[in-house]
């Protein structure tokens, strides 16, 4: 396979992975209360990323001083965006948070503008705003639809945006893997004091089988995604980041019963289809700038 080929299958394979731990957790808010589920799949992520880790001798936790300040804030905007996705999830049919959530390229990009001063032309600002359009058309303010927890959904999209802010400006020396460890343990006793007030519920082995296949997937959803980095070009891996949808759509009319309404589906669309051109005219940027950077070639001379 070529290296584009490989890295579209990983970007794939992460997005059903990320879309499956989301029915699991979905399924298993039938059961049991929001955040026993949140400690007990995050005691599982963090033992098997630690354990995978530290097996292939990746794992360090050493953290520049300059950058610890910028952990903390990343780690608090990781829980922030998860207790909001986790309402939204729970009680909103998943085709549609994740709908919602297909806006965050089209939000870190405008953020990027803003606040880094990156540079965004003014196609991709118009895009940015079309794709906004198609996000109230999926929240539908004002109409039948609407609800708090779309809401809900659109914290998540903003405090994920900032955690991705937060990223870019993280220095080469941080370690990724031991970053998404801490994150991933403070997300679980996050999970746990937040459980004391709420009635524990029996693990039955249906659950215990849920939480496990949650933590499996989301892990394998994480090394996907670093392996879609390592082939490949961006600009033709990063479009198959929208297959979420195509998995959230299944498996809500599968798993859930449900099924978008139209304007929720036009919606989905719009949004869809602005990330796509946002994603293509960052590569032709990309592109300009780096022939604008190399040296003109000497004109061959004369015999």
């Amino acid at each position: 396979m070529s290296p584009n080929l490989k890295g579209a299958l990983f970007m794939m394979a992460s997005m059903a992975g990320f879309t499956l731990n989301d029915a699991c957790v979905k399924l298993l808010a039938e059961d049991l209360p929001l955040f026993q589920i949140v400690f007990l799949r995050g005691v599982a992520t963090t033992a098997m990323m630690a354990a995978m880790v530290w097996a292939m001798g990746g794992l360090s936790f050493h953290i520049p001083r300059g950058d610890r300040g910028r952990v903390i804030w990343r780690t608090l905007a990781e829980i922030g965006a998860m207790v909001a996705f986790l309402t939204a999830l729970i009680n909103m049919p998943i085709a549609n948070v994740t709908a919602i959530l297909s806006a965050l390229p089209l939000t870190v990009t405008l953020a990027a503008y803003v606040f880094l001063g990156e540079p965004v032309g003014w196609k991709r600002l118009l895009a940015i705003l079309a794709g906004f359009g198609g996000v109230l058309l999926i929240v539908q303010p004002g109409g039948e639809g609407f609800s708090l927890y779309a809401l809900a959904a659109l914290l998540a999209v903003a405090l994920v945006t900032a955690r991705d802010l937060i990223t870019r400006r993280l220095s080469r020396d941080v370690p990724s893997m031991g970053v998404a460890v801490i994150t991933a343990a403070a997300v679980g006793m996050f999970g746990g004091v937040m459980s004391i007030g709420e009635p524990w519920r029996q693990v039955d082995l249906e659950a215990g089988i849920l939480v496990l296949a949650a933590s499996t997937v989301i892990i394998a959803a994480y090394l996907f995604s670093i392996m879609v980095m390592r082939v490949g070009e961006i600009g033709f891996v990063a479009p198959f980041r929208y297959t979420s949808l195509v998995w959230a759509l299944f498996l809500g009319w599968l798993v859930f019963d449900e099924w978008p309404d139209n304007l929720t589906l036009l919606g989905s669309a719009i949004v869809v289809a602005t990330g796509l051109f946002t994603l293509w005219r960052e590569q032709v940027t990309a592109k300009r700038a780096l022939r604008v950077a190399q040296p003109a070639k000497p004109a061959p001379g004369r015999c």
